[in-house]
């Protein structure tokens, strides 16, 4: 009788787990029916392209997409109107889900394939129409994978605007939002699907301006005191210190304001800087220096100056126990296959990129899975991988070879190349919180190595201090 009984009990337990893996195939199912529907989201956000702090209508489309689908919301998270968390079910595991949905300036483009303005102020270059739509998909499908299998947890999709410099993570982790979070994962939009170890530099922005005296530059310059001036010696100087910083930093900057009139000596002028490097001590010695130098220029050019922290965000930590089951994931998943229509497309972004013809092997292949990864750019889920394990991936939304931050990222992400890829990372995104849900010790694991990374006694500090959210950063 006791060996019937413990049969029985296997065999309850073998029913259970074909249910759940039945369940999760069909979610995937579901998933991909409704691709046509997120499609039409990511299009209406691609259409928004609004730039950082300033998504409104991005923000409120994808909440009530959430709020739909029976999440609870909380909006204005963490003093920033566009944040947002939507939160299902109860307990631990607590898994969490970022989306982003901001715009860059200057790159408004047609979904075609030549350089074409589409008449407005900025464009999803980085993608982030796609980003912040697969997530929210993947929340949903990981939501009713939870119901469909009773299972006990918490899914929780963060909406997280102004990653385009605006530092919204760090707003949210300073403010205790991912506190109580065991598993942060997410995504990005690219040119190939790669699940490997990522990394990002710190970054450290601000806003530096001059302050100077008017007056009539033929009539009376002996008067005036160019606060222009005071932007063009900073730069100088920043310049020439590039030779005395590490190698791999870097350095850049754009002139936002610089006078009206070449007749009139300005008294006011702006220039807006980014520092980064791979280590976030290096980052803030070198942001120190540029400090000096701008207090130096005012000196000698005989204005005042002041400044104004934008953004700051840490590197990237990674966590190779996630990594490799997302590797996994994506590779289950695959890439995508294009039409005779999307290839026709692809050839002809491919010459505006200096290529004969569009290479679309790593549309369709997933990279080999790599432990690490050399960093150029920055993100604020950084802070976010500092304060909980985090891990995410790229897929091709984009043609083959194309940079991010260019016209062609925003004409292929306004295509079906750019949903296509969406999808990919929508599914992947699920199963890899399913799997989360589904293995506790996975879950451990990856805690463990989070704290033995990061250290246990570590003390989370934001780069970008106490200030507030800097709203009207794009303004």
């Amino acid at each position: 009788m006791r060996k019937t009984l413990i049969l029985l009990a296997v065999l309850g337990t073998s029913v259970l787990t074909m249910n759940a893996q039945k369940s999760e195939k069909d979610i995937l199912k579901k998933l991909e029916q409704k691709s046509d529907e997120y499609g039409n989201i990511a299009q209406n956000i691609w259409e928004f392209a609004e730039m950082g702090y300033q998504e409104e209508k991005s923000s409120s489309l994808l909440q009530q997409t959430l709020k739909d689908a029976g999440f609870t919301i909380k909006t204005g998270v963490a003093g920033i109107p566009t944040a947002f968390v939507a939160e299902y079910g109860s307990g631990s595991p607590v898994i969490a889900i970022l989306g982003e949905y901001d715009a860059l300036p200057g790159l408004s483009q047609k979904a075609v394939a030549e350089k074409e303005s589409a008449g407005a102020a900025a464009g999803h270059a980085c993608g982030h129409h796609l980003f912040g739509t697969a997530s929210t998909a993947a929340a949903i499908s990981t939501k009713e994978w939870l119901e469909a299998n009773k299972s006990k947890g918490t899914i929780r999709f963060y909406g997280t605007p102004a990653e385009e410099g605006g530092s919204g993570k760090v707003y949210m982790v300073r403010e205790g939002l991912f506190n109580d979070v065991d598993i942060a994962i997410h995504w990005h939009p690219g040119s190939q699907n790669a699940a490997s170890a990522g990394a990002a530099l710190a970054n450290k922005s601000a806003k530096f301006r001059f302050h100077g005296i008017s007056a009539h530059a033929a009539g009376s310059p002996e008067k005036g005191r160019s606060a222009l001036d005071g932007v063009e010696a900073m730069n100088l100087m920043i310049n020439m210190m590039r030779e005395h910083i590490p190698q791999e930093a870097r350095i850049h900057y754009v002139i936002t304001a610089g006078g009206k009139a070449p007749n009139v000596v300005p008294d006011f002028a702006e220039v807006y800087y980014y520092a980064r490097h791979n280590r976030r001590d290096v980052v803030i010695d070198i942001f120190d220096r540029m400090v000096k130098a701008a207090e130096g220029a005012a000196l000698g050019t005989g204005t005042t100056m002041d400044y104004e922290m934008i953004g700051g965000t840490h590197e990237l930590l990674p966590n190779l126990t996630l990594q490799k089951l997302m590797h996994d994931n994506l590779s289950e998943v695959g890439g995508i296959e294009y039409t005779d229509e999307e290839k026709a497309f692809a050839d002809k972004i491919a010459v505006t990129l200096g290529q004969e013809k569009a290479d679309l092997a790593t549309a369709k292949d997933i990279q080999p899975y790599k432990t690490e990864a050399r960093a150029y750019g920055s993100t604020d889920v950084g802070d976010v991988s500092f304060t909980v394990p985090t891990v995410g991936f790229g897929t091709a939304t984009w043609v083959p070879g194309t940079p991010a931050h260019s016209w062609q990222a925003v004409a292929a992400g306004g295509t079906s190349i750019g949903r296509k890829g969406m999808m990919v990372a929508a599914k992947t995104l699920t199963k890899t919180a399913i799997d989360l849900f589904k293995d506790k010790k996975l879950v451990e694991t990856a805690k463990e190595e989070f704290i033995e990374k990061r250290g246990a006694n570590f003390e989370y500090i934001p780069l970008l201090g106490d200030r507030a959210p800097a709203l009207d950063y794009r303004k």
